[in-house]
């Protein structure tokens, strides 16, 4: 049988069906994926003279055991293994903690390597590992994300395993002509490299090979889609400009100079024949709703019907209130659609909608199941559209006859980095927040100077306002999270007693429990809600003027950006309060640059620049891909200089049919096959 790298890792000896299991919770299904599943760091393992060891280096010493063994046992579970260590006519004492199966490798007078911190003052090695000194292929060890399923050894071995088998039918994706102008390694000895590097020479070579290949693969992806959309007949909406400028002057207040451009820009997509995909950028309040409402009223004007798809249900409600209102004076029918809808008045929408009696459907992911069909469908737009994936944006657009997509985030990205990574999107940005927003004034104490801010909030309650008040939510531990939570909100409710009532929100809580809590705190029978992050996304309360954040340095800076834009949406000035205890000074920073600007799009370049992308673009706070090796920010140039080849191959015309593409055109294939383009 030939072998082929999209075979299963069951095909390897010892992946049985509970290891398979395991290796699919880490995202390994196939052979490459296991061959591409890279160290995140190198244990340096080769033999250091001790007279070149700083104090705490991790090193490997070679020796001769010169002591027999000793365990000792202290504490339930807890035990110490010393054994002495002959180095040239020197002794050293070697300690390992909790490993005492190790004293079966340990004999007098053999040979040893070990791995291990080592402490000058003491002239001792506290041992990590004990290494067979025989194995100098090992210069390097691999250290692999590992899950308590399945450990480290498994993977090294499993990994070992696969190049050995399947070395040979490793070929080059990348095209030889860039392969030779930029001097990267065959795909073979980069993957080898990968995993067993000879010297911190080979790693850096073979590292620097996978990030371009990498970042090449994501931009042809995107390159073809994106040319998929332009090929596509998309459809030319004709809007009546009459009716669109009519019902412009009846809002209440004028756009700003950046809607307008914005709302420009958007129009001129509806109407070219070409499918429109775009991403529209603004930041909290910067009053992206207003701009969906004015290009959705285009489409519905030339006899469309449009739908806004929403991360949660209490987001989608408010987006139906909020243009429900908007369009109350116009012929425009809104409905909403969620997991809550009850059945029978789900059967009557659905039979409206397909009628087309529904020209605007607002709603969660219910809006892409099965059995909700559209009469014409002609625009599409997602709100906070990190919360949803590429292949949820390909539902919709099986849903009609390609509608235009329009996707909204309030996450400010850097526009170098929008541009590169949203590379299937044009991008559009709001830049300029409305007249009449009142700028938040950010404070940041410390936890024991907490209960003057609440004097504080007590003051702002007696108003007549009313205060958001947040917790982190700690991932490992639910049951935590909810108990900070009910613990915080119990220990308010003491101190408000019996002036204000408190109410509590949390990620456990059932959608119709959520709502009803929500519910209260916009009519304003609770002055104090207490909160985990679920409230982040748009929950719109104008009466709020504090937002108070707990353990604030646990935030990220978009995400606490986010937060505070919860509050400042009325006419009363507001406030948000950090409670925090940074323990390092990249933490000190984060809090200081809060309470110096309100811009997010600032704020997400200091983000970068002090997290570094992996938290920042995590695929929990924002559309960003996750790579596995490359760095969209360390290694911004390598990503555009890769976007650029990309959009090269794609502009040269029948690329698919030249034989250097072909390895190129086959991975596509397999990457796309999903999404439903690249045929």
């Amino acid at each position: 049988m030939t072998k082929a790298l999209t075979d299963p890792v069951g095909e390897l000896a010892g992946v049985g069906p509970a290891r398979q299991k395991a290796l699919a919770e880490l995202g390994i299904n196939t052979v490459a994926d296991l061959l591409t599943y890279y160290p995140f760091r190198y244990d340096d393992l080769q033999v250091k003279d001790i007279n070149e060891i700083a104090d705490q280096e991790k090193v490997t010493l070679k020796g001769t055991v010169a002591s027999e063994p000793v365990l000792a046992r202290f504490g339930r579970k807890k035990n110490r293994l010393n054994f002495r260590l002959l180095i040239d006519h020197d002794v050293y004492m070697v300690t390992f903690f909790n490993q005492p199966y190790l004293m079966k490798q340990i004999e007098t007078g053999q040979p040893l390597a070990v791995y291990g911190k080592w402490d000058a003052k003491r002239s001792s090695i506290t041992g990590m590992k004990i290494i067979n000194p025989n194995n100098a292929e090992e210069a390097f060890g691999s250290i692999y994300p590992a899950s308590k399923a399945i450990r480290q050894g498994t993977i090294q071995k499993l990994v070992k395993q696969a190049f050995e088998a399947y070395q040979d039918v490793i070929v080059d994706v990348v095209p030889a002509t860039l392969i030779a102008k930029y001097r990267l390694l065959p795909r073979q000895q980069m993957i080898h490299d990968m995993h067993f590097p000879a010297s911190q020479e080979a790693s850096a070579a073979a590292r620097r090979s996978a990030t371009y290949e990498e970042f090449l693969m994501f931009q042809m992806q995107m390159q073809v889609l994106k040319r998929s959309d332009h090929e596509t007949d998309g459809i030319a909406i004709h809007y009546d400009n009459a009716l669109l400028k009519a019902f412009i002057k009846t809002l209440p207040f004028e756009l700003t100079r950046a809607q307008k451009r914005v709302v420009n820009e958007i129009c001129l997509d509806l109407k070219s024949p070409k499918h429109m995909n775009r991403l529209l950028q603004g930041d909290v309040g910067s009053g992206k709703t207003i701009v969906a409402a004015i290009v959705m009223y285009a489409a519905i004007t030339a006899g469309y019907q449009a739908a806004l798809m929403a991360p949660t249900e209490i987001l989608a409600e408010q987006h139906a209130n909020n243009l429900a209102r908007v369009f109350a004076d116009t012929p425009v029918n809104v409905a909403l659609l969620t997991g809550s809808t009850k059945p029978a008045a789900r059967k009557t929408l659905l039979a409206a909608l397909a009628a087309g009696e529904i020209n605007l459907l607002i709603g969660t992911h219910a809006l892409i199941q099965d059995g909700v069909d559209y009469a014409n469908l002609g625009l599409v737009i997602t709100d906070e559209q990190h919360r949803f994936g590429v292949n949820q944006r390909a539902a919709f657009r099986q849903k009609g006859g390609q509608p235009d997509a329009l996707a909204m985030t309030a996450t400010p990205i850097p526009r170098t980095l929008a541009i590169t990574a949203y590379g299937e999107m044009d991008v559009s940005e709001i830049d300029e927040l409305p007249a009449g927003r009142q700028p938040i004034q950010t404070t940041w104490v410390r936890s024991n100077q907490a209960n003057n801010a609440l004097t504080f909030v007590r003051k702002q309650l007696a108003a007549g306002s009313q205060v958001y008040v947040v917790t982190p939510l700690i991932e490992e531990s639910e049951t935590l999270d909810v108990k900070n939570a009910e613990a915080l909100s119990a220990n308010l409710q003491d101190y408000f007693a019996p002036d204000y009532t408190v109410g509590l929100l949390h990620g456990r809580m059932k959608p119709d429990e959520k709502e009803a809590v929500m519910a209260d705190f916009k009519a304003g029978k609770t002055q104090l809600l207490v909160s985990t992050t679920v409230i982040e996304v748009g929950v719109d309360v104008k009466n709020a003027t504090v937002m108070m954040i707990y353990d604030a340095d646990r935030f990220g800076l978009a995400q606490l950006h986010q937060l505070r834009g919860r509050v400042g949406r009325g006419e009363k000035a507001s406030y948000c309060i950090l409670v925090a205890d940074p323990k390092n000074q990249q933490g000190i920073e984060r809090m200081q640059i809060m309470t110096e600007t309100t811009n997010g799009f600032i704020l997400a370049q200091k983000d970068l620049e002090l997290r570094g992308s992996g938290e920042v673009l995590g695929v929990k706070q924002s559309g960003m891909p996750s790579f596995k090796v490359g760095d969209p920010i360390a290694d911004l140039t390598v990503l555009q200089v890769a976007q650029q080849d990309a959009h090269t191959i794609v502009a040269t015309p029948a690329w698919e049919e030249q034989p250097e593409n072909q390895a190129l055109v086959h991975y596509l294939k397999g990457k796309l096959a999903a999404v439903g383009t690249l045929d």
